[in-house]
């Protein structure tokens, strides 16, 4: 028996495949999927199912595509009703695989059709639990996402998790791995550890969602408390999982085609897309296109695209690093973002040559900012989440969470300079870049952010308070 978690840090998921006697699995896949049909093949294995835990919200799933190049059928839980062709299971359901056996444990409550998979050995011992959304390490799924198709409230939702953690899944054995859908930087919850499996003993011991001693309320209490707006996108993408979608071969061979900087300009001011910048934050401050945003690929690239294009079926223009665009592509495509219509050839530098006006925004380092400070009375805005911004923050900043943006604009005074800073220098850069697509001229990126200004020691900060502490007053 071979288990292996695909863990894809910037969408902070984990797919599994699992092999046993040439024939395999493959539970939540990402939406490419020859990298499954290859494993597979390399192993002399044959996809026998693709198990889905549930209609996701963050990510689309390549369930169709793998199911359809590899003659698999998937399987969902009781109660999901998708477009395509599927198998629904009962709640107990056995499906042999090689040796070994899984088990539909029905666990409603993130969703309605939430379910996870228990594994069995040749033996049949319970060895693994696939938990999707159901249990994080450290938390569980957020019961605030389904509500409108369940026609239920999210207490009524947290209640149902309630019921299923208790009766399907802490009766278990404490010596099973628990294998959830996601890590520390999800937005299916709010307290993820970073580690990505665990015994399920030590999650009864850590957890707080398992505590032995508490009751239905005082669950529902806790696991609704703090819940942040869900991004716009995700109901878009579980749309998407649960009607079908366009293969991604066709959306690579789209988004592919490379635009020399008039054929790209032109696009540009004819077709209403975004020009998408995915460079470096601090190469794209010292040049970029006019109007461009900027969302850097080294960082939660696809999450932030969700978070501030609300509609997937915008069209996208891509500046990108050279041999990085089919990169760029795939992973917009993860979050259900098919509609890339091309890419400037020769990324940036081909921009310049061509002698196309240009744009650029400010930086100045925390050191210099302490001094402007102290000559002239500015205003800085902190971009993190407001947690981060309760725990530790410059004094007398203005918390704007970039996740708001949209939102808070018409606060900010276009005549006023800004010094902007989130904590390392990702988070501001987008700001800025969309401030600056809206007209805002007088806006100064602190560079480093808060990590950079608390080492400098020049500027004033609040006393440090534990979020633990936050979290529960």
């Amino acid at each position: 028996m071979k288990i292996e978690q695909i863990y894809t840090g910037c969408l902070a998921q984990g797919a599994y495949y699992i092999e046993s006697n040439g024939e395999a699995v493959v539970i939540d896949p990402l939406r490419e999927v020859e990298p499954y049909l290859q494993k597979a093949k390399r192993n002399g294995a044959q996809i026998k199912y693709v198990f889905e835990t549930h209609f996701h919200a963050d990510f689309v799933s390549g369930h169709v595509d793998l199911s359809r190049q590899a003659g698999a059928p998937i399987v969902y839980g009781p109660t999901a009703r998708p477009s395509f062709e599927a198998i629904i299971a009962c709640d107990g359901e056995k499906f042999k695989v090689g040796q070994i056996t899984f088990k539909v444990l029905h666990t409603p409550g993130h969703t309605l059709e939430s379910t996870c998979y228990l594994l069995r050995d040749e033996t049949g011992k319970d060895v693994a639990l696939f938990s999707g959304d159901t249990l994080f390490i450290g938390d569980v799924g957020r019961p605030d996402l389904a509500q409108k198709a369940a026609h239920m409230t999210q207490e009524e939702l947290a209640g149902t998790l309630y019921d299923s953690l208790r009766n399907k899944i802490m009766p278990l054995s404490d010596d099973i791995i628990v294998y959830p859908a996601h890590g520390a930087g999800s937005a299916c919850g709010k307290n993820m550890s970073k580690e990505t499996t665990d015994t399920l003993g030590h999650q009864k011991q850590t957890n707080y969602a398992l505590r032995t001693n508490m009751t239905k309320a005082d669950f529902i209490k806790e696991v609704t408390a703090g819940l942040t707006t869900p991004p716009a996108y995700f109901p878009l993408n579980v749309l998407l999982n649960k009607e079908g979608y366009e293969s991604i071969d066709k959306v690579l061979k789209r988004g592919q085609h490379a635009l020399s900087p008039n054929a790209f300009e032109t696009a540009a001011n004819e077709t209403g897309a975004i020009v998408l910048d995915t460079r470096d934050p601090q190469t794209f401050a010292k040049g970029f296109i006019p109007n461009s945003i900027n969302i850097g690929i080294d960082g939660s690239f696809a999450p932030w695209v969700g978070a501030l294009v609300p509609d997937i079926k915008q069209p996208i223009l891509l500046v990108a690093d050279n041999g990085r665009e089919e990169e760029v592509i795939t992973r917009l495509a993860r979050v259900g973002y098919d509609y890339t219509i091309g890419y400037l050839e020769g990324s940036f530098d081909a921009w310049i040559k061509a002698g196309k006006e240009v744009d650029y925004i400010p930086t100045v380092s925390a050191r210099d900012l302490g001094s402007r400070i102290k000559e002239e009375n500015i205003k800085i805005v902190d971009v993190r989440k407001p947690g981060e911004f309760a725990a530790e923050h410059v004094e007398g900043a203005l918390n704007l969470p970039l996740d708001d943006i949209n939102h808070d604009l018409a606060s900010l005074d276009k005549a006023q300079t800004y010094y902007v800073h989130c904590e390392g220098g990702y988070r501001s850069m987008i700001f800025n870049s969309i401030l600056k697509a809206r007209g805002f001229e007088n806006i100064v990126d602190v560079k480093g952010g808060f990590k950079a200004i608390k080492e400098a020691g020049k500027i004033p900060v609040t006393e440090y308070t534990c979020p633990t502490k936050l979290s529960k007053n």
